[in-house]
């Protein structure tokens, strides 16, 4: 049984762009363009000042623009999954450190697998007994709308300041969640043209199309990571991954697997093996900088578009089955997130309640669940009214939701940042940046560029402020516990950074193993006491 997703990926960036009919030139493309850019700029201008999301404003401005276009730019879905899908999920995952992914693990894979499943069943079948469409259209619906889009929620996230694992979490369920909308979709897709799909073949579809994902992003992660190693300038860098996202994509699709795994894991193991270990810090700089504003950007123009695509017409029209689809998947959300984060805590950390209502609240649909139902084959029954209610659910969503997540986020007080905590932050920033500064004069006294005496004199210019930092660390972290509200305020900073001291330990003691330096006895025995140490660190 060969792989279809049931759309044409030969389609091309000028899809997007206006058609042959339209006469439309190079020269009036351009002016569209530019209108655009300037109609984001004044977005991100107006948003800071009226203190809504950026991509909320962007979807408002895109409606409002509509008519004002000398040519209307539609929004194809062969451009967001070939183009804009690999760039968004590389930046994600090139950013997303394996340590605290792994900590976070349990819980993201209750949330991607039984919960998504749970939420796109329950949302099913609301949407069955309201709407009464066939099982193809309603399972295809209930698939994009159990879809998470986390742009604007990591937004809204950094400016309250909220805790990095509870980050992580939202991301990482979303980069899981993205692999399985994408793979149950295709699979549904083919039972509608095929006719016929038994559980059994469903089950080793889905198996074959992960995994075969995962050995892909594997391979072409590793091999990336390697050739990072063999040059260190900040612009070959940037063409490399580059191409490693949007190749990885390809090679999966080419293969009749999941080009979606293949980019989260091969951004995984580039972020975390290939940059970090092999490049200096200013190409490291560059280059995230460089990835942070192709997030950017790719989020910009799909959100005007979004905005473009909305018609309020047929919005209007079909607003009974929009407010209908909207508490559908709101229920199984909530029947999804509750009760299996409940069942969390016999497998992991418990997950705080605050925790759960922001995972609910915060699950706002976007670009994905736009591309998905834009690739709804055409002879699909109902398929625009499916559109424009997916439409409708996005533009409340991103407005409604979007517009008041950082009030209600507030309101759950899930700021991890006390006063205490960002004296100790500050401190470990200085202490930070002046060893990594150290670290580059080493490297340039090596090969010859600086001479010693002036690498002298800057060395002990930065030598005072690591000095004054470890002081001050020093002095916080010697106070006993219930006389330092500063070390009550950092204990879950402390436990993390004591965490990854464990991990570190186990992971040397696994590659003596592996070397045969070290028997398995006397491994075996000091890791045990390592995972006491871990569940202890759990369980406080």
């Amino acid at each position: 049984m060969g792989w279809s997703w049931g759309w044409s990926w030969g389609q091309s960036f000028l899809a997007a762009l206006p058609s042959s009919g339209e006469k439309g030139t190079v020269s009036e493309l351009v002016i569209v363009l530019i209108i655009l850019l300037l109609v984001a700029t004044g977005v991100a201008l107006l948003s800071k000042q009226f203190r809504i999301p950026y991509i909320t404003g962007l979807v408002l401005a895109g409606l409002a623009i509509t008519e004002l276009l000398p040519h209307r730019i539609d929004l194809d879905s062969s451009l967001i999954f070939n183009l804009f899908l690999p760039i968004l999920l590389f930046e994600a995952a090139i950013n997303t450190d394996i340590s605290r992914l792994r900590s976070t693990i349990k819980p993201i894979a209750l949330l991607s697998g039984p919960g998504f499943l749970l939420c796109a069943g329950v949302t099913s079948l609301l949407l069955k007994l309201g709407l009464d469409l066939a099982w193809v259209p309603t399972l295809l619906l209930g698939v994009i709308l159990s879809t998470t889009d986390t742009a604007l929620v990591i937004a809204v996230f950094k400016e309250v300041s909220a805790s990095p694992r509870l980050t992580t979490l939202v991301e990482g369920e979303s980069l899981v969640n993205d692999d399985v909308a994408l793979v149950l979709f295709g699979l549904i897709l083919i039972a509608y043209t095929t006719g016929s799909l038994t559980p059994l073949d469903a089950i080793q579809e889905f198996l074959v199309v992960i995994v075969g994902g995962t050995l892909v992003g594997l391979a072409w992660g590793y091999l990336s990571a390697g050739l990072f190693t063999q040059a260190d300038d900040p612009l070959s860098g940037i063409l490399l991954t580059v191409a490693v996202a949007l190749g990885a994509f390809q090679i999966g699709q080419f293969l009749e697997v999941s080009g979606v795994v293949a980019v989260v894991v091969a951004g995984l193991i580039v972020g975390n093996f290939g940059l970090s270990r092999s490049t200096s810090a200013s190409s490291l700089v560059t280059l995230y900088s460089f990835w942070e504003y192709a997030r950017f950007g790719v989020n910009t123009f799909i959100f005007l578009l979004i905005g473009l695509e909305i018609n309020l017409i047929s919005l209007w029209q079909t607003l009974p089955g929009v407010l209908l689809a909207l508490i559908a998947y709101q229920i199984g959300r909530a029947i999804s997130v509750y009760p299996l984060l409940t069942l969390a805590r016999w497998l992991d950390r418990p997950i705080p309640m605050s925790w759960r209502h922001v995972l609910f609240f915060s699950n706002i649909k976007g670009s994905l669940a736009t591309a998905l139902a834009l690739s709804l084959p055409a002879n699909l029954p109902e398929r625009e009214q499916l559109i424009a209610i997916v439409f409708g659910v996005v533009l409340i969503s991103l407005v409604g939701q979007g517009s008041s997540l950082a009030w209600f986020l507030r309101r759950l007080n899930i700021s991890h940042r006390s006063g205490a905590r960002q004296q100790i932050e500050e401190l470990q920033a200085q202490l930070m940046t002046a060893k990594a500064a150290q670290d580059e004069l080493d490297s340039l006294l090596k090969s010859g560029v600086l001479p010693k005496a002036i690498y002298e004199e800057m060395r002990a210019t930065y030598q005072v402020r690591v000095a004054a930092s470890e002081k001050h660390l020093r002095d916080i972290y010697n106070q006993r516990p219930e006389q330092s509200p500063t070390f009550q305020g950092d204990r879950t900073g402390l436990d993390a950074i004591r965490r990854r001291l464990l991990l570190a330990e186990k992971g040397i003691l696994n590659d003596a193993l592996r070397k045969g330096i070290l028997s398995e006895e006397v491994v075996q025995e000091r890791v045990n006491i390592l995972n006491q140490q871990l569940l202890k660190l759990e369980d406080d």
